[in-house]
């Protein structure tokens, strides 16, 4: 399901490097949590060097990458049972390809407005990183 491994030519950008923990790959994309501690905050990094926009992923790619932001956001609905999946893929300050998927649910700090550009008032510490991660991963099906 989750492997982790080492790809010479891939790097991870260093703002989503500071933002984020590593969760392990998938066959396409490395997945990373956000340290931000108020909502379920999972991404999702096609390991492709040079590649910020989904349209210069080869096809296959692109129907990898589709693959796995749905088997990913339905592990998050069966984990964190938000009241929505929001998968949004911006690149204006990190121009990395990458796309967010955040659970987000009344009552979480942003709620109905928008989790872009908010400072993280709590972020992760170890055990509650290692807690999500496993709450995800149990509910998370193998991606061809």
């Amino acid at each position: 399901m989750i492997k982790t491994e080492r790809l010479e030519e891939y790097w991870l950008d260093p703002r989503l490097a500071a933002d984020t923990i590593v969760v392990g790959d998938l066959p396409l994309c490395r997945l990373l949590l956000m340290r931000n501690a108020h909502y379920p905050w999972f991404i999702l990094v096609p390991r492709r060097v040079g590649v910020t926009e989904m349209h210069a992923l080869t096809a296959i790619d692109r129907n990898r990458l589709t693959e796995e932001s749905a088997a990913l956001a339905m592990a998050m609905e069966r984990a964190f049972a938000p009241h929505v999946m929001n998968v949004g893929k911006l690149g204006n300050i990190v121009p990395q390809l990458h796309l967010h998927h955040v659970a987000r649910s009344p009552g979480d700090p942003c709620w109905p407005g928008p989790v872009w550009g908010q400072p993280a008032q709590a972020v992760h510490d170890r055990r509650g990183a290692a807690a999500l991660i496993a709450q995800l991963l149990h509910h998370l099906e193998p991606v061809p």
